[in-house]
């Protein structure tokens, strides 16, 4: 887990230490990056605000790259990182005895679409989440792109909100 770190200590930290901090948030390294430029900010409403216009912007490949640290929805995300812990927090409605239509519902949406299953899923249950994917198992590939960018963008809001409540 990363250093506590406000939202001042993050407008006086190093890159690095900055970087890190919103890669925590999205690991799209061009997202971090542009956001990371545009410091100081003057309060997490900026930061929120500049942190989803760069996301609004970016191609699909960055988006991948975002993808790729998300564990698919009601597996069990190991580490000890704040991105893992996070993960771990925002799935707590995954139940159990939903594991197995979750597996298989996972595992078909990543065959027809090429990436993991992304739902913001703070505040859901396991049975919201798998409605939801089995809804989105019927969109159009375009359609589904702009979807996970809006379910990326809900988690990539809530995670600043959690990285800078200092």
């Amino acid at each position: 887990m990363s250093e506590d770190l406000s939202l001042a200590g993050f407008n006086l930290a190093e890159p690095a230490v900055a970087q890190q901090r919103l890669l925590e948030c999205c690991a799209s390294t061009r997202w971090a990056g542009e956001v990371l430029a545009r410091r100081p900010y003057p309060d997490l409403a900026a930061l929120r605000s500049v942190a989803a216009e760069v996301l609004a912007r970016l191609s699909w490949a960055d988006l991948t790259e975002a993808l790729e640290a998300h564990p698919r929805i009601g597996e069990r995300v190991a580490g000890d990182g704040q991105e893992a812990a996070w993960s771990r927090q925002e799935q707590a409605g995954a139940e159990a005895e939903l594991a197995e239509d979750l597996r298989v519902g996972n595992l078909t949406y990543e065959e027809r679409f090429g990436h993991v299953f992304l739902i913001c899923a703070t505040g859901l249950s396991g049975e919201a989440m798998l409605t939801a994917l089995r809804e989105r198992l019927g969109n159009d590939p375009d359609v589904e792109r702009e979807v996970v960018r809006v379910e990326l963008g809900k988690i990539v809001d809530l995670r600043l909100g959690k990285a800078f409540t200092s």
